[in-house]
């Protein structure tokens, strides 16, 4: 294989834009899943939440940052993808600072005396508006910037770009938790996002496509939105695929207090949460090989079956007797994991297809919507089942049952769906 060559198609085959896009995308990932990986444990343990009132702050931060690219989609098709992304990295940095002084003794005196679950709630609305820009802008940008031979392997790139923020976050995390104190991880999120919006401003160009673009009137866009609503079919895989994403938001609200609570309050939660994103690294590109035969309702279907496996795994073996430690944790991250790098590309690959001319964006703000409701239901519902089996009756193997249990629900009825869908397709 002529290395050189390879390379020079890449360069050919994608805009500049495309590369600063997915480089500030795994910035943003960095800052996003350094934080996550903390946020349940930051508010349980450090600012004294319950586990109930952790999940709903969770739900409100982590629902409303996936919820709102469906409309920061259409915007972002309206004003262009360099506004949105400086818009975006500038509340983002902002809003993750807020987020790390409520537990810095230097800025207790502004929370003292005050409705600290208010303020949280607040900020993390204003952090999530800014964060939802960003998706769909990177989405979109490279659905624009590659072409139809190179268009499978920029979402490739794409998706792992974004597992490798997703692991290198934590691993600052760890370290940040461990040296200097776990709010602090915030600021090492800010940072991240404070550099993104330099690097917008002074390398990111609009895509020659995007400007070529005839920008839809506000009015326009709302109807662009409606039009998408109205399709019943989409909305109903979109709805049926947010109980996917419940299982995996799981990992970020019940495994971080299982790991304190009955392995041990000093594990680095924020590395063995990262073991997902790393195995879809090393084994993305292989498995997109082995699987890019596959129909792409069979490789969602592999997606739900793996997730549901996963939490089964924990629940048999803990009723077994087998102790349920960090290795068993470690090994049900990486069954889930092989599930979702086997569906995930293709899903947005999918979606991409979908898209009329000019809305790009708005479409693959929608590829968001299961992960919005997903984090929705799933902070607030793991919290309460959490308080409920594990805190309260001392029983965490329930837990991990329900959670197994949603994942083989949304197995059967995605085999329904994609059932009905083919026979659709035939008559």
């Amino acid at each position: 294989m002529n290395i050189s060559a390879e390379i020079g198609k890449l360069k050919k085959g994608f805009h500049p834009s495309f590369w600063v896009a997915n480089g500030m995308e795994l910035f943003e990932r960095l800052a996003y899943y350094g934080q996550a990986t903390i946020l349940s444990v930051f508010l349980r343990d450090h600012l004294k939440f319950s586990e109930v009132e952790a999940g709903q702050l969770s739900s409100i931060f982590g629902g409303l940052i996936y919820f709102l690219p469906i409309f920061a989609g259409a915007l972002a098709d309206k004003f262009g993808f360099r506004k949105a992304f400086s818009f975006a990295f500038f509340v983002l940095a902002i809003g993750y600072f807020l987020i790390g002084s409520t537990g810095m003794s230097a800025f207790a005196g502004w929370y003292s005396d005050t409705n600290l679950f208010l303020i949280l709630s607040i900020i993390l609305i204003f952090t999530a508006i800014g964060g939802s820009f960003i998706k769909p802008s990177v989405l979109g940008t490279v659905a624009l910037t590659s072409n139809s031979e190179t268009k499978s392997l920029g979402y490739a790139i794409y998706y792992w770009l974004v597992n490798m923020g997703a692991a290198i976050g934590p691993l600052l995390a760890y370290l940040v938790r461990d040296s200097i104190g776990i709010e602090f991880v915030y600021l090492v999120s800010a940072f991240s996002c404070a550099l993104m919006f330099v690097t917008t401003l002074i390398f990111f160009k609009e895509p020659p496509a995007k400007l070529s673009e005839e920008r839809d009137s506000l009015l326009q866009v709302t109807k662009n939105l409606w039009t998408v609503v109205k399709n019943i079919k989409f909305m109903i895989f979109l709805l049926l695929f947010a109980l996917y994403w419940i299982v995996f938001w799981e990992f970020f609200i019940v495994i971080p207090f299982y790991i304190s609570d009955y392995v041990s309050p000093d594990a680095p939660i924020e590395l063995i949460l990262s073991v997902g994103a790393w195995t879809i690294i090393l084994l993305q590109i292989p498995i997109n090989r082995l699987t890019k035969n596959i129909p792409t309702d069979t490789a969602i279907m592999i997606g739900f079956v793996f997730a549901a496996i996963s939490w089964f795994l924990l629940y048999f073996s803990y009723i077994a007797g087998i102790t349920v430690g960090l290795g068993l944790v470690i090994a049900t991250i990486f069954i889930f994991s092989i599930g979702e790098q086997t569906q995930a590309p293709r899903f947005y690959e999918y979606l991409a297809d979908l898209a009329p001319k000019g809305q790009a964006a708005l479409f693959q703000g929608f590829a968001f919507l299961p992960i919005a409701i997903a984090w929705l239901v799933g902070g607030t519902f793991g919290g309460w089942i959490y308080q409920t089996f594990a805190t309260n009756a001392g029983q965490p193997e329930i837990v991990f049952l329900i959670i197994g249990f949603i994942g083989v629900a949304g197995a059967i009825l995605m085999f329904f769906y994609n059932l009905y869908m083919r026979k659709l397709k035939q008559s």
